[in-house]
């Protein structure tokens, strides 16, 4: 599929996650396969201060291309200042939040708060596109709760005004990440628009990204949360649309091998001190499934040091001798 110029291969794209999806994360999860990504959200606002922090959010590597950086807001003006702020990291794409249901987003007239006001999601979309010069894309919800969808209307708008392509998570704001995502309406959507459309919601296995693309008729899936601790849900979906194979999941040996490069990178990219306290959620995921994981999450969370890494790794391989 194509978004403006820019080819991606029709297998599965990682979602935005603030606070998870960091450069470590995506370069990995490209490793395996990701075909596209989009980066943690960026405050318009806070770019008009040059913070150090939106800085290191809109870092966009060569390895991880093609890959949009996200911004999100609620005036069109500074939307379309931060965009071209933006356009100095060389992202391949702008992609526009309008779906992020935190309150801290949300509760300042961005995210998922502009569900509410289509109009004026319109009159960002036509500002940012009028101030860069590559794809601009949205991200958007089934609508703000159950007695308020317009994912349909809403998705027109955005492309009315000039949007290349739209994502659509399948749940509501009031729902934040109950189960379940709602197909029908990411259907409904692209039935609805000429514009690609991204799917997004309970995408977990290469099975229900296959499903999700027979149900919806989308261009391209999204995989959030399933991702986490398991960047293999990319290679494994690429091996099952491009030839039909269930792949194995992978050893203990490179699940380990996997996470311990995935935190050096961290490490690399925010020091050690930010690196491994951040690294301590994600190394709880990375357990997942294992015998001792109550065990073995609870020393993730004390992470301080790559040598701490090293003796939870010990601890995985003591508690599953079997598995070596």
């Amino acid at each position: 599929m194509k978004i403006g110029n820019i080819e991606i291969k029709r297998t599965a794209a990682l979602a935005p996650m603030a606070g998870v999806a960091d450069r470590a994360m995506r370069e990995i999860c490209k490793e395996f396969g990701a075909a596209y990504m989009v980066g943690e959200l960026a405050s318009s606002k806070g770019m008009m201060y040059s913070d150090k922090k939106t800085a290191q959010l809109l870092m966009v590597s060569e390895k991880e291309r093609p890959m949009a950086v996200q911004l999100f807001g609620s005036e069109p003006e500074v939307m379309a200042l931060a965009a071209k702020k933006a356009m100095a990291f060389s992202p391949d794409i702008i992609d526009l939040n309008m779906g992020c249901p935190a309150p801290k987003v949300a509760g300042n007239g961005g995210g998922a708060a502009l569900m509410k006001n289509p109009e004026l999601a319109g009159e960002i979309v036509k500002a940012v596109c009028q101030a860069v010069d590559v794809p601009v894309t949205c991200k958007f919800r089934k609508g703000w709760d159950d007695d308020s969808v317009n994912a349909v209307e809403f998705a027109q708008i955005c492309e009315k005004n000039g949007a290349a392509a739209l994502t659509i998570h399948g749940r509501t704001r009031k729902q934040m990440y109950a189960p379940s995502a709602d197909w029908d309406i990411i259907k409904a959507v692209k039935e609805a628009v000429s514009v690609p459309v991204i799917g997004n919601g309970d995408v977990v296995s290469a099975k229900t990204a296959a499903e999700m693309y027979e149900h919806t008729g989308c261009d391209l899936v999204m995989v959030g949360r399933a991702a986490y601790g398991n960047p293999w849900i990319f290679k494994e979906i690429d091996a099952y649309m491009t030839n039909g194979v269930l792949l194995p999941p992978p050893s203990l040996e490179e699940k380990m091998d996997v996470m311990r490069r995935h935190v050096v990178l961290m490490c690399e990219y925010k020091g050690e001190y930010t690196g491994m306290k951040e690294a301590r959620k994600h190394t709880s995921w990375y357990m997942k499934g294992l015998r001792g994981a109550a065990s073995l999450r609870a020393q993730a969370g004390k992470l301080s040091h790559l040598s701490d890494l090293d003796s939870l790794i010990e601890a995985v391989y003591s508690f599953n001798k079997e598995e070596i």
